[in-house]
């Protein structure tokens, strides 16, 4: 468990003293005709919520679920996990997002290392896992012949609102434990920095929920902002996520940088108007280029965006900085933080220096669930603040600018940001490592996989070991995100003097193959047709590959979310065609996929338009 206990948040204020303000209680007073929660076809009113997290709250605290017990989430984006999530904070207790998508390994692991007290499914889903209990959401949330009015559990501050896990230096994740004071001084300093509008606004919930932007999401609602969840076949289509924006007159969107650079097209489609679009931008760090082009957007008014910057451990946002110039900034500490700039011995570096960051405050995590070393570790004594104070060591090198704001200049040790995803390289390389074939891992983040930042493995084998049999025992125990585009198979590591792995003598993996495979397109399986040259060649153009073959896979030669938009796109520029997105991940084969834009295209009566020639 934690270091600290429920009683004292461990930042030198009591629990009762670091509520600004009950989120329950908020969410109590917004009318109950007002619309809560939109999710596809089906809709909640503030009052059907307030009854449906009643019900939940009831059936909970009969199983003796309260203050401190932890409720495992394993639902999708909708409205049941938006109820239940609701629901479980009502009955006093916490909860612990597990994205239904990750593999059957990872869920458990989550599962039984947070000692969850129950864990929540979606109708039809089957969960293994050391647990005391299971019930689906609808057994949860049915109809008991009562009625009752709303009334959350009385919990103080500083006991436990939710869990989160994050990747893990160790090459196990750890679970982020975050307060109930905590929660609701976020909303708080939101709405003190004009980041939440003073209007009730209609905010996309974009993010998964295992991702500690959701927090940012939900804490809205508690003021009376509509939610607006976002499927995954529109997240992940930026034409599609754009018409969602106007269908639906979103205000705000939380969003990556590398989601967000191919939807600013579409958004600049739409022109300026009297209430732009909010984009809350954050996950990783954002490029001067995508920088510049966002500020462009904000100068002709049809967006607003700021640049958010925040570790899980102090409770999703820190810092925050208005898109406007040139130059790319994490901004300002958000009120009720402190910031600390340090050297190697906890001393402050000079003006203009860069040092390490920590961050002080109400909004400091509890600690690491069941991880007390760790805790101890990261969450150190803040010499500079009142007695029992803590800092968060964050691990971000950042550097003080001349008007006050933070540059944030990159990482001290191995962890990493990859399309919003915080990553620590070496619970991959655990990963890889693990397999009885394997000698030696290590795993790099480079620019250059298929012409876009990516993952890959490098391996030295003894035993003979493919780098398909790799990814697939990868894929079976981590999240998407983390496995490697490209697996490449070493004689040896090289080393530095001091003996230590010299990462930058890694040979490329397009000296050997995409996605580290043998050499596509083999003369049994060469394209044909004028529809299959022409993906083919798209193909080749977005993977980097020199040869494609009508049979290869697009995620087996490095594809990936962002890739296969640029894949559309390509589409879309040479054939006229709006392909969804969704069609490429239920046709990854080049023959299959070409199959279904023949038919979309009905070539029989038109054909295609001419090859060209890309470059």
């Amino acid at each position: 468990m934690a270091t600290v206990s429920a009683s004292d948040n461990g930042n030198g204020t009591s629990a009762g003293s670091a509520t600004p303000l009950d989120l329950l209680a908020r969410l109590a007073e917004v009318p109950a005709d007002r619309i809560a929660v939109v999710a596809g076809d089906r809709e909640l009113t503030f009052g059907e919520l307030r009854a449906e997290a009643t019900r939940i709250a009831r059936r909970l605290g009969g199983l003796g679920i309260g203050p401190e017990s932890v409720v495992a989430l394993c639902l999708p984006r909708g409205a049941d996990l938006v109820a239940t999530l609701i629901g479980t904070l009502t009955a006093g207790a916490a909860y612990l997002p597990v994205d239904p998508r990750l593999p059957a390994e990872r869920r458990r692991y989550l599962v039984e290392d947070s000692a969850a007290d129950l864990v929540v499914v979606d109708t039809g889903v089957t969960f293994h896992a050391e647990a005391p209990g299971h019930l689906t959401a609808g057994e949860l949330a049915a109809p008991d012949g009562t009625e009752a009015a709303y009334r959350p559990v009385a919990v103080d501050a500083g006991r436990l609102a939710y869990v989160i896990y994050t990747s893990g230096s160790t090459g196990r994740p750890k679970g982020v434990e975050v307060s109930r004071g905590s929660a609701a001084a976020l909303l708080a300093e939101l709405e003190s920095a004009e980041i939440a509008r003073t209007v009730a606004g209609r905010v996309g919930w974009n993010a998964s929920p295992s991702f500690d932007a959701s927090v940012q999401q939900w804490v809205r609602l508690c003021r009376g902002d509509t939610l607006v969840m976002i499927d995954e076949e529109t997240r992940s289509d930026p034409a599609l996520l754009a018409a969602m924006i106007e269908e639906h007159g979103l205000t705000d969107l939380d969003i990556t940088p590398s989601h967000a650079e191919p939807l600013l097209e579409h958004l600049a489609a739409r022109g300026d108007g009297d209430d732009p679009l909010t984009l809350l931008v954050g996950g990783e760090a954002i490029s001067p280029a995508l920088w510049r082009r966002v500020a462009d957007l904000v100068e002709e008014g049809v967006v607003r965006a700021v640049n958010l910057y925040g570790p899980t451990e102090c409770t999703v946002d820190a810092t925050a900085g208005w898109v406007t110039g040139d130059r790319p900034h994490i901004g300002t500490v958000l009120p009720g933080l402190s910031v600390r700039l340090l050297d190697n011995d906890l001393l402050p570096v000079a003006d203009g220096g860069s040092g390490e960051l920590y961050l002080a405050g109400p909004r400091v995590a509890r600690g690491y669930r069941r991880r007390p070393a760790l805790t101890s570790e990261r969450f150190v004594a803040d010499l500079s603040g009142d007695g029992g104070a803590r800092m968060y060591r964050t691990g971000d090198l950042c550097r003080r600018l001349p008007d006050g704001r933070l540059e944030y200049l990159g990482r001290a040790d191995g962890q990493i940001k990859l399309r919003g995803h915080r990553i620590e390289l070496y619970e991959i390389e655990a990963a890889v490592a693990g397999h009885p074939a394997v000698a030696e891992a290590a795993v790099v983040l480079r620019e250059d996989v298929n012409g876009a930042p990516g993952l890959v493995a490098y391996y030295r084998a003894q035993q003979a070991i493919g780098a398909e049999e790799l990814r697939s025992r990868l894929a079976s125990v981590l999240p998407g995100y983390m496995v490697p585009a490209a697996f490449v198979e070493v004689e040896r590591f090289a080393t530095t003097p001091s003996g230590k792995l010299d990462r930058t003598v890694l040979p490329a993996p397009a000296a050997v193959s995409p996605a580290g495979e043998t050499a596509a397109g083999t003369a049994a399986d060469e394209p044909t047709g004028p529809v299959e040259e022409l993906i083919a060649r798209v193909w080749s153009h977005v993977l980097g590959a020199p040869r494609i073959g009508a049979d290869d896979n697009f995620f087996k030669l490095g594809g990936h979310s962002l890739l296969a938009i640029k894949l559309v796109a390509g589409v879309r520029k040479e054939l006229g065609l709006s392909l969804p997105v969704k069609t490429v991940y239920a046709n990854p084969r080049l023959r299959d996929l070409a199959r279904q834009i023949e038919s979309l295209l009905d070539v029989q009566e038109s054909g295609p338009r001419p090859v060209p020639a890309l470059v």
